[in-house]
């Protein structure tokens, strides 16, 4: 159990640190992602939680299409995925 947690800090930690690139954005937010699947997996051996983890499995393959597809876009727009060159984000 310990082991997760330590991936969800470590993704945490990464989420706030790398805000310069959405791809590495995309990354952390995958990591955390997996230390959550990892937790839902490790309550399965106790409880029948397979429909849950099914679900949260399609959840998270929508969620990484959308978040792949936002970025392919963002790329063609602007033409690198930075942050700090998006006009949106500029004051």
């Amino acid at each position: 159990m310990s082991i997760i947690f330590l991936i969800l800090l470590i993704g945490i930690f990464s989420f706030i640190w790398n805000q310069t690139h959405i791809l590495s954005m995309l990354l952390s937010m995958e990591i955390l992602i997996l230390s959550t699947f990892l937790f839902l997996f490790l309550l399965n051996f106790s409880n029948s939680l397979f429909e849950m983890i099914m679900f949260y499995l399609i959840l998270v393959i929508c969620e990484s299409c959308l978040g792949l597809s936002i970025l392919i876009l963002l790329i063609n727009f602007y033409g690198s995925d930075l942050i700090s060159s998006m006009s949106i984000l500029k004051n």
